[in-house]
């Protein structure tokens, strides 16, 4: 393939490699050069004559606005794409495997995976164009077709395991509620030696009670805070504060955590011991604390009365459904009602619409 002429290719550095008998390439390529040698526009075809979804563009500002907020800091991982012309590979002469890539500039390129990422590169660069002089890895397969491109792209997400909340919870360090929980995890009772901090879920058998990601989003509740929103060492006190308090009026937590009671019983008999029963705790303190401020943590005690068991007549209407505890938003609202009326917390006007919703739902 030597004869292509390299005035009118790209080239890049690459290695060469094997796969099923085939080769690929992997190539670093300057990310100003990526919207135009993946230029292609598929908008316009239909599904069966694509090799890859067409743009979520939801997706593409969240990822522009990472990149531009962190210059100094990002980490894209490689595009994989299919090139569907003759390629040059000149070899480098101590090693057969790493050369130089020579793609045809008018070559056409279809992306199996990347092409969110691909669009977000190409918006970031319009508002920082210094991110040109940056690299992404881009893997090079030899094109075959349409039919083996997408069955490329079928193989590349059938097997991408998105990471569960908690883990994500515990890697991510950008993210403000995730510090606060592992925070709160690490230092507050009843959180410290009794959360999963892999796992969104927890097995039978485990010794623990709560998981990260539930901490987060119980957390998010109290606070009142949104997806987006940061965290002043303010918020972390009242965290820790509210969780501690809490926790000296739940004697089952307390014994789980001096190794009284089995966890794993806790979880089978108690709403308290489940995300939703977290949840639920983490709203009403939005509340008590907003209606009593100077009274809370006296309040907060009328929790030892609460009837936990998942037998309980309320949480069988409010919690569970079809015999199970529910994860559904109403579900911790309608729990985190029968909390507020318990300890004496006027409803809001959605709260009373969702109570009357749920009574008819249940005559």
């Amino acid at each position: 393939m030597s004869h292509l002429d390299a005035d009118y290719c790209y080239a890049f550095p690459a290695v060469r490699g094997i796969q099923a008998g085939r080769p690929f390439y992997i190539a670093t390529c300057p990310m100003r050069i990526i919207p135009k040698i993946f230029s292609f526009d598929e908008t316009e075809v239909p599904p069966e004559l694509r090799a890859q979804r067409t743009l979520n563009k939801t997706r593409i500002p969240e990822m522009v606005r990472y990149l531009l907020d962190n210059p100094d800091d990002y980490v894209f991982s490689a595009l994989t794409a299919s090139i569907a012309v003759d390629i040059a590979f000149d070899e480098h002469p101590q090693s057969h495997n790493l050369g130089t890539l020579r793609v045809p500039m008018d070559a056409q390129i279809l992306i199996n995976d990347g092409q969110h990422r691909r669009k977000a590169i190409e918006e970031a660069l319009q508002e920082r164009p210094e991110l040109g002089q940056d690299n992404i890895p881009v893997l090079f397969f030899v094109d075959e077709g349409l039919k083996r491109s997408q069955q490329m792209f079928a193989d590349l997400n059938k097997h991408a395991i998105k990471p569960s909340p908690s883990l994500a919870t515990l890697y991510d360090h950008r993210d403000p509620a995730s510090e606060l929980a592992r925070h709160l995890a690490k230092t507050s009772e009843p959180f410290i030696g009794l959360t999963e901090m892999e796992s969104s879920s927890i097995s039978v058998l485990s010794s623990k009670l709560f998981t990260l990601s539930s901490i987060k989003q119980a957390t998010r509740a109290l606070l009142g805070k949104g997806a987006k929103d940061g965290f002043d060492d303010e918020d972390t006190q009242i965290s820790e504060m509210y969780w501690q308090t809490v926790y000296k009026h739940m004697p089952d937590w307390q014994m789980a955590m001096q190794k009284n009671i089995a966890p794993a019983q806790l979880r089978q008999d108690y709403v308290h011991a489940h995300a939703v029963g977290l949840h639920a705790i983490g709203l009403l303190g939005r509340s008590l604390i907003k209606e009593r401020p100077d009274t809370w943590k006296e309040e907060i005690a009328k929790l030892r009365a609460i009837d936990w068991r998942k037998t309980n007549p309320e949480w069988l209407r409010r919690t569970m459904s079809h015999g199970k505890l529910s994860k559904a938003t109403s579900a911790i609202r309608l729990t985190c009602n029968a909390l507020k009326i318990a300890l004496g917390l006027p409803l809001t006007p959605e709260e009373r619409a969702l109570e009357a919703e749920q009574t008819l739902t249940n005559e």
